[in-house]
């Protein structure tokens, strides 16, 4: 992996090793950087898994990721510059989806900093996630805008975050037993590329901005702050592609004028269908 480029990705000159403040600049920078996205998802082709080639498409722009891609390649940064990690299997709950522990969701934890004990959650594949890491132990946690919850799992022996209530994501069951990437392939296969995974149905983004969430589903692009919501549904070609480029650094330059077309056509579809479905 190209570290240096990966953290010029990531808008950092360099890395003095690890520590608890340096995992703090790697994951803010991360989550402002990357976005958690579907896009990639829309022409039927999948997109990788192995964290080396997920980095390259970070690093040049052409993607960002779900959870498996973002803390995939995440982890496999934060081992190169000499963390120890650990990747957990998981599984996120949604008002859709119940709590269920079936490796949908890539956990990753961190240990054996030299300035802080015990294990830090590190996980940047959520979308309305996590901006730092939070200690492996029962407590409750502000992140603006979200106010978090760290608790035993009723599921499985590991770990529940719950998530606060104006989110889309109710809360996240995660094993405390360790994972390698074989764990996630089969959900991968799945939500990577069926007709019926709700990645490929819906065209998202989320990016985790210092006090903010900015998430964009089909159309509709949304900034939830501590206080407000603001909603604003993209009318025309230019606007979509200036919000994906400007707001979660995806310019797309790799696609052809007929794959451009393709995806606004297929964005206009779902926000179509959802407009449907709320009368």
């Amino acid at each position: 992996m190209d570290t240096t480029a990966f953290l010029r990705r990531l808008g950092l000159r360099g890395h003095d090793g690890p520590s608890l403040e340096a995992l703090t600049t790697l994951m803010a920078a991360f989550a402002d950087s990357v976005p958690y996205e579907t896009v990639q998802y829309q022409f039927g082709r999948g997109g990788p898994l192995d964290p080396e080639a997920v980095a390259a498409r970070i690093i040049s722009r052409e993607a960002g990721g779900y959870c498996f891609q973002l803390n995939g390649s995440f982890g496999a940064l934060l081992t190169a510059l000499g963390y120890r990690v650990t990747m957990h299997r998981g599984g996120a709950e949604t008002p859709n989806r119940p709590a269920k522990v079936d490796a949908s969701h890539l956990v990753l934890t961190v240990d054996n900093l030299p300035d802080a004990p015990g294990a830090w959650i590190a996980d940047v594949g959520l979308g309305e996630g996590l901006l730092a890491p939070l200690p492996l132990g029962v407590g409750s946690f502000e992140q603006e805008p979200f106010k978090l919850g760290l608790r035993p799992s009723e599921l499985v022996d590991g770990w529940r975050l719950d998530h606060d209530p104006r989110s889309s994501l109710t809360g996240m069951d995660f094993e405390s037993a360790p994972a390698t990437m074989q764990a996630f392939e089969e959900q991968h296969a799945y939500l990577s590329v069926s007709p019926e995974s709700p990645f490929v149905r819906l065209l998202s983004c989320f990016r985790r901005k210092p006090r903010s969430t900015a998430i964009l589903r089909a159309l509709t692009l949304t900034e939830l702050t501590a206080t407000d919501l603001d909603t604003v549904v993209l009318e025309t070609e230019p606007d979509f592609y200036t919000v994906l480029a400007d707001v979660f650094s995806l310019p797309l330059t790799h696609l052809s004028t007929t794959e451009r077309t393709e995806l606004w056509k297929r964005a206009n579809t779902q926000h179509e269908a959802f407009l449907a479905n709320t009368q």
